[in-house]
């Protein structure tokens, strides 16, 4: 097979069972056949081949010349500097630990967006706004399954308010939201915003950079989720449960700020130390040196002194442009980033530790920055 075209027997050994997948689900909805599929089963989340068709370790449609697979991994090869490239024009320099672009703080204007989303409702806000003024047609996001009660996340296609609203709040465990990207086309989407963390919000850039043909055109807004990890299903019965009686059913609503609080339903706030959830960390976030969705058009995050305050970090133009326009219009207030310093220093901090997470053995990438303290 020639070199210049890898496929799924490339990816398979260079990513899925190395160690490095994120389990963003990318290549599964960009397969042109029927012969991806995903695991999301016993803390697995991780893409296989279906055992035809070259089987599980290769693909006959790859040896026949198709490469959509690695064309859509956010974590195949030398990703990083290829999308920062693509998106920026340039690669980043050793100071931009997480990523290129500019530092605010930002909250929702609406007082039912602040009240039922998380962080100050930014992200809220940013989707019904795309969603009501022709930028977007639908937004691949996470939700629970069912009416709530189980606290299992699921990837959801939010096309209006109300699916926003429904969907809103964070969620811990792991949501492969690309793979409700089907469902979004269906529904005759042709624009296409991701909301995930760096290992999703990556795979767009991944694609058009490769020029993943249509797909890669449809994915035309990327909101990204500041994450130093997720954890596994599991622990709702054997921590949350099992140690503090905690039961999925009586979750309302879940942060982490330097603790895991969790809300239930009887009005009550529980605090779960996080070094007791650290073994629940899902294995795909082992390895994952993106704490920032570095290729987001608008990275966004709960972390600092102002719980009511998202931080944000614009990246692109259209990213720009949509922060323009939501402040024009009184939908969101912003203030410079520098009016929290701490949360500034955090964001660095937290993005340099993921950075080391990126084994020496794979591209250079992600450990090109000094890994210093500043």
């Amino acid at each position: 097979m020639p070199t210049d075209k890898p496929q799924w027997k490339e990816l398979f050994s260079e990513v899925v069972t190395s160690g490095l997948c994120t389990g963003c689900a990318a290549c599964v909805i960009a397969c042109p056949h029927p012969v991806l599929d995903y695991n999301a089963e016993g803390g697995v989340y991780k893409p296989f081949h279906l055992d035809i068709d070259g089987g599980p370790e290769d693909c006959t449609h790859g040896q026949k010349g198709c490469t959509m697979c690695t064309r859509a991994c956010p974590r195949f090869r030398n990703w990083e500097s290829e999308i920062d490239t693509h998106k920026f024009a340039r690669e980043r320099t050793d100071d931009e630990v997480y990523g290129i672009g500019d530092v605010l703080l930002a909250r929702a204007n609406d007082h039912e967006l602040i009240e039922n989303g998380q962080d100050g409702g930014f992200v809220s806000a940013l989707l019904i706004y795309a969603l009501e003024n022709d930028v977007i047609d639908a937004a691949l996001v996470s939700g629970l399954e069912g009416d709530g009660s189980t606290w299992r996340a699921m990837p959801r296609v939010a096309r209006n308010r109300a699916d926003v609203l429904e969907t809103a709040k964070s969620r811990y465990t792991y949501s492969a939201n690309l793979l409700a990207y089907p469902e979004a086309v269906e529904g005759g989407a042709e624009r296409i915003a991701v909301v995930g963390m760096g290992c999703m919000t990556s795979a767009p850039g991944a694609m058009q950079t490769r020029k993943a043909g249509k797909i890669a055109r449809r994915l035309s807004l990327t909101i990204g989720l500041l994450c130093s990890k997720t954890f596994d299903d599991s622990i709702f019965e054997e921590l949350f449960e099992a140690k503090y009686a905690i039961k999925r059913a009586d979750i309302m609503k879940m942060n982490i700020k330097g603790v895991f609080q969790i809300w239930t339903r009887d009005g009550h706030l529980h605090e779960v130390p996080l070094k007791e959830a650290h073994a629940y960390t899902r294995e795909g976030c082992t390895r994952c040196p993106d704490f920032a969705a570095e290729h987001a058009d608008i990275s966004t995050g709960g972390i600092g002194a102002y719980g009511d305050w998202t931080l944000v970090i614009v990246r692109t133009d259209k990213g720009r442009e949509l922060m323009s326009d939501l402040k024009e219009r009184g939908l969101i207030e912003t203030r410079p980033g520098d009016d929290d310093p701490g949360a500034v220093a955090l964001l660095h901090k937290l993005a340099l530790v993921s950075r080391k997470r990126w084994p020496e053995s794979a591209a250079p990438g992600p450990r090109r920055i000094p890994l210093t303290s500043h």
